[in-house]
Formats: C-alpha cells, sequence, structure tokens
C-alpha cells in the first residue's frame, strides 16, 4: 500500500510506484543501501547508547524499535512498541527512556531498551492543541535538556492563537513551555549548529498562491521569540493576500535561505562526522519531502547546504530520484547520523530506512 499526502494529509494509494534503489542517484563513493523495508509510512528516527534504532510513523500510527546486531547496517531485529496513535512521528531519545510525540501530548518510554519485548509508557505532557492539521511533530533535546517541540498553524493560511505556528521549549520537570520562535508555519525538522548552538529549522511555505510562491524556507534562531513573519509575509518580503495588509516586513526575521515553493523541507541536519568527504562536514543535509498542489512536481530528493558563518552559500541535491517523470517513488523525511558517521533516511512513502554512506576506495 503507498500514502499520497493531499492537503496536508497521507491518503492510501494504490498506484504501483514501487521505488528500488537503482532509481536514486547519488554522488561519486557515496552508497545507498536499505536499513530496514516495510516501515510503513517512517518519519523521525533517535537511537539509544546501545545501538536500537528507532521510528516514529504518520498514518501509520505506529512507533517501531530496531537493531542492527551484527553491525552490516542492516536491521535483523525489529520491535512494534505501540499502535493506535494519532500521528506519532515525533521522536528522540534521552538518558535511557524515548519520548513520542502524538499531536497534542507526550509519551514517554522509561529505560526503553530494557523494555523493548514488554514496553511501558506514561503520557507526561497533553496540553498541546489537538488539531491534526500541522499537528504532526519533530523533537529534539537542546543542550540544557530542554525538548523542543513545534506547534504548526491549525490551517493553510490564519491568525491563529498564541497556541499555534511557534516553536516551544517544554521543561519536563516543571511543565512549562516557553516560545522559542513565533510565526513558524509548520515546522518539521530542526537541528542545533554544532558550534554556535543556533537553532536551525525548515518551514513549509503557504499554499494556493500559485505554482512558484511563495517559497518554503531554512530559518535560524538568533534570540528567543525572533517572528519569522507567518501569517503576514513569506519569505523575504512577499505580502500575504489575506493577512499583510498594514504590516512591514522589516518587522520579521528574514530565512536564511529560500527554497522553491511548496518543496517542503521537512527534516534536517548538521552533519558532524568524518565519514563523508570533508565539504560535508558541519554542513546542512535537507530533506525535501515534495510538492503536493504544483502543476509540476517539485521537491522529492535530498539537499546539502553548505554554511559558512551562519549563511547559506551554496544548496545542490545530494539524493535525486524519488521522483521521476511526474511518478513519485519516494519521499525522503529525517535524517539520523549513525556512529561510524554514515546516515540513515526514512521515507514515508516508500516506507524504507536508508543508509547513506562513504567510501572512497
Amino acid at each position: 500500500m503507498k500514502y499520497i499526502l493531499l492537503a496536508g494529509l497521507l491518503f492510501a494509494s494504490s498506484a504501483n510506484a514501487e521505488i528500488a534503489l537503482d532509481y536514486l542517484k547519488v554522488p561519486e563513493g557515496f552508497k545507498l543501501s536499505y536499513f530496514a523495508e516495510d516501515v510503513e509510512t517512517a518519519r523521525q528516527l533517535a537511537r539509544s547508547e546501545s545501538g536500537t534504532v528507532f521510528s516514529g510513523s504518520f498514518s501509520a500510527k505506529k512507533v517501531y524499535a530496531f537493531k542492527d546486531t551484527d553491525n552490516d547496517g542492516i536491521a535483523d531485529q525489529r520491535w512494534l512498541l505501540m499502535d493506535g496513535l494519532k500521528a506519532p512521528t515525533g521522536i528522540a531519545y534521552k538518558d535511557g527512556d524515548l519520548y513520542v510525540a502524538d499531536v497534542n501530548k507526550i509519551i514517554r518510554f522509561p529505560q526503553i531498551d530494557k523494555n523493548l519485548d514488554k514496553p511501558k509508557s506514561e503520557v507526561i505532557y497533553d496540553q498541546f492543541p489537538t488539531d491534526r492539521h500541522h499537528g504532526w511533530k519533530f523533537l529534539r533535546f537542546d543542550s540544557e535538556g530542554q525538548l523542543i517541540v513545534p506547534v504548526g498553524a491549525p490551517c493553510n493560511i490564519c491568525d491563529a492563537n498564541e497556541n499555534y505556528s511557534k516553536i516551544f521549549s517544554l521543561d519536563l520537570l516543571t511543565k512549562k513551555t516557553k516560545v522559542i520562535a513565533n510565526g513558524v508555519r509548520n515546522s518539521v525538522g530542526f537541528d542545533f549548529h554544532p558550534q554556535t548552538n543556533e537553532l536551525w529549522f525548515s518551514d513549509n511555505g503557504r499554499d494556493m498562491m500559485g505554482d512558484d510562491i511563495p517559497p518554503c524556507e531554512i530559518n535560524k534562531v538568533s534570540f528567543s521569540g525572533e517572528h519569522f513573519g507567518y501569517p503576514y509575509f513569506h519569505g523575504d518580503d512577499i505580502a500575504d493576500p489575506e493577512f499583510g495588509q498594514g504590516k512591514k516586513a522589516t518587522d520579521y526575521s528574514r530565512p536564511v535561505l529560500n527554497l522553491d515553493a511548496h518543496v517542503a523541507p521537512l527534516g534536517i541536519h548538521f552533519y558532524r562526522g568524518e565519514q563523508f568527504p570533508k565539504g560535508y562536514q558541519q554542513n546542512l543535509l535537507v530533506a525535501e519531502h515534495g510538492s503536493w498542489n504544483r502543476s509540476k512536481k517539485s521537491g522529492y530528493r535530498v539537499m546539502l547546504a553548505t554554511v559558512e558563518s551562519g549563511e547559506i552559500t551554496d544548496y545542490k541535491p545530494l539524493i535525486t530520484g524519488f521522483m521521476q517523470d511526474e511518478i513519485t517513488y519516494g519521499r525522503p523525511v529525517a535524517f539520523l547520523e549513525m556512529p561510524d558517521g554514515s546516515v540513515l533516511i526514512s521515507d514515508d512513502f516508500a516506507h524504507k530506512i536508508y543508509r547513506l554512506s562513504y567510501s572512497s576506495l
């Protein structure tokens, strides 16, 4: 069974568009393989100290775990940790515990590695909005142990209340939240710069303004509570036809990079390893999930953004072939860097987790 994303929701599709590894093109020296297959609507990935890899999902409503016990780059054990959730897309691991975001709530699986066969879980926070539209999440812990959680707009375009269009930090002890960023339509991917520790995030631009506007965005947070324009302005200075009247573009932060319209950037990741060539180190991997409402499809690829002094100076393809001749074979979602420097990449259309590795031999 395949799934397609329309109006922000995944629907089953009977189209026969099975992906094959030789469809996907990578630069010389790189190799793609399957870490795990049949991972229904795989989304964000996380890893424990012992090597267990976890995956959230979208419409599958499941949380998975995998182990590669013989270190050959292929998962040979798997577990279904939980089923029947709403959209457990965001996951993070810290201090032995697995955290899963399921729209309005955060679920904790304590000491997960010791309980893979019989996992225990508890809801530790349930005060986020219940809207499913842009309600799916991405999770990451900051350097102070705060859980970073986005809450998207409950619409394509609207001026919602203070509970939406933001990135929050959640203190798991006090259960208090703090606004990290405002004016964020729908971020489903972020990472901290390895040197500056600034939070960089992707944001999906609004729909129904045409094929080529507004752009999707890569942004970085320079101060707490910074406003990135939604719903008043998009990209650098594109006024929204419904909400931009009477507003000034200069009142809002501009993107680090304007992407093509509707490419739907999801996961982003600063590569920290040493397996890939030097030109990849400290630079940003971007998963362009792909358009759904464009007359000619865009996105459907993994990109490399070169970052220099806080600016993106180059943006080029790393993996292509997920879409060919307007036929969708896959949609990249999120990244997980492994200890050996290889990178896992989830695909919620092909239901795969790929492993990207490099060798100069």
